[in-house]
């Protein structure tokens, strides 16, 4: 395996563990991804390597920055992209986007499903218990919606544009 595909595994699975535990991406990772991905791209094109990092970084940011801006993803997912620009350079970056893309499509799709699967089971359990008539119908549709960690996915999108294709 190269060096990029081992780097990508270590922060992805520090982002995933960070996010799901905490609900946070602590800055040392996507730091870490930036720095790694820069002095990788250093080594393996000289100064084109290093504007491949620089660009890959700021095209990572650029990527998802509208969903920020509209309070549907936060900022360490950004710095995450971002930090994985640098070690993909812009090309495969914007593979990786596509993919996140999905990879959060179908994460959200599941959450969705298990949220309404659990409210079914609430409801009939109420029922089931002879609760107060309206104490379990609806009661959790109104609910704000619970986030979803979004490093999951970015890694997964990363990881999946690292695949070799034939």
């Amino acid at each position: 395996m190269t060096a990029q595909v081992w780097i990508a595994g270590i922060v992805g699975v520090a982002a995933i563990v960070d996010d799901v535990a905490r609900r946070r991406i602590s800055n040392w990772i996507p730091c870490s991804a930036f720095a790694a991905g820069l002095i990788l791209q250093i080594i393996q094109g000289g100064w084109r390597g290093a504007g491949s990092a620089l660009l890959g970084t700021l095209s990572g940011a650029a990527v998802f920055l509208i969903f920020y801006l509209l309070g549907g993803m936060g900022g360490g997912d950004i710095k995450l992209m971002a930090g994985f620009g640098a070690l993909l350079g812009v090309k495969r970056l914007l593979e990786a986007a596509l993919w996140t893309a999905g990879c959060g499509g179908l994460m959200a799709l599941v959450v969705i499903c298990v949220s309404y699967v659990r409210e079914i089971l609430r409801s009939r359990k109420s029922v089931a218990l002879e609760a107060p008539q309206g104490a379990g119908s609806g009661a959790g549709l109104n609910r704000r919606p619970a986030s979803i960690p979004y490093a999951p996915a970015i890694a997964a999108g990363v990881w999946l544009s690292l695949v070799p294709k034939t």
